[in-house]
C-alpha cells in the first residue's frame, strides 16, 4: 500500500475504483404492506368506464422491492466493540485522511459496513468480516504484540501491504486478501458516494445551473453542426 513517485497514490487508485465499487448493493428496507386491490377501490358511476388493467398486488418493502417511502433500518448491528475498532482501522489505512478530504471513518464507513453485513441477508458476509477483523487482530498480536487498531501507521500499512493485491499475496493471506478486497470495495462505495468522496473526486453533477448556454460553438463547429 505504500505509494511512490513511480505509482498512483492510494487515494488515485480508489478514486477509480470508486465507479465500479460504488454499484454494490446496499441493503433494503423489510417492512411489507399491501397495495390496493380492485376490491378496495369505489364502484364506478354508473355507465362509467371500468379500467381495462386492475392494480396490481403483492408485498412492498422487500430487498427487489423496497418501500421508499417508509424505510426501516430496524435490524440489530452484529460487530461488537472490539470488532469495530479494528474495523475502524483497517478503513482509515485504506482511505487516509489527506490535504482535500477526510478519512473513511469521518464519513461514517465502519458503521455503514456494520449496517451491511448485520443485515438478515448477509450472512456470509458477516461470517467474512468477523473472520477477517480476528485473523487482523491475531497476526498483529503475532507481528506487533497489539491488535490491530493499537498499531502505529506504519505497522498497519506493512501488515496490509501483504493483503491489498490478491493475485500477488502469499497463499497464507490469500484468505485475507480476499477479506481486504471486500472492505475496501464497501469503503470506496461508500466514502465516494458521501459529500466529501465526491468533493474529492471534483464530481459537479446533482448540482442545479443558473443558466444552460449549450456546448460552445467551437465543440459544435468540430462536430459539423454549427
Amino acid at each position: 500500500m505504500s505509494d511512490s513517485k513511480d505509482h498512483p497514490s492510494r487515494r488515485d487508485a480508489l478514486r477509480t475504483l470508486a465507479a465500479g465499487a460504488a454499484a454494490l448493493p446496499v441493503a433494503g428496507a423489510l417492512g411489507r404492506r399491501a397495495l390496493p386491490t380492485l376490491a378496495d377501490a369505489p364502484a364506478p358511476p354508473d355507465g362509467a368506464e371500468v379500467p381495462a388493467t386492475a392494480p396490481h398486488t403483492g408485498p412492498r418493502g422487500t430487498p427487489s422491492d423496497p418501500d421508499l417511502l417508509h424505510p426501516k433500518r430496524d435490524w440489530p448491528r452484529k460487530l461488537n466493540a472490539t470488532e469495530m475498532v479494528a474495523l475502524t482501522a483497517l478503513c482509515d489505512t485504506i482511505i487516509p485522511a489527506d490535504a482535500h478530504s477526510p478519512s473513511a471513518s469521518a464519513v461514517g464507513t465502519p458503521a455503514f459496513i456494520n449496517e451491511y453485513v448485520s443485515h438478515p441477508n448477509q450472512e456470509r458476509d458477516l461470517v467474512r468480516v468477523r473472520g477477517g477483523l480476528a485473523w487482523l487482530d491475531a497476526e498483529s498480536h503475532r507481528r506487533f504484540a497489539r491488535p490491530f487498531g493499537r498499531l502505529a501507521e506504519g505497522e498497519k500499512t506493512q501488515l496490509c501491504d501483504d493483503l491489498c493485491y490478491l493475485p500477488k499475496a502469499k497463499p497464507e493471506f490469500r484468505a485475507a486478501a480476499r477479506f481486504f478486497d471486500f472492505v475496501r470495495d464497501l469503503s470506496a462505495a461508500w466514502f465516494y458516494s458521501s459529500d466529501a468522496g465526491m468533493k474529492d473526486l471534483q464530481y459537479i453533477g446533482n448540482v442545479a445551473l443558473p443558466r444552460f448556454d449549450g456546448p460552445p460553438p467551437e465543440v459544435l463547429k468540430h462536430l459539423g453542426l454549427a
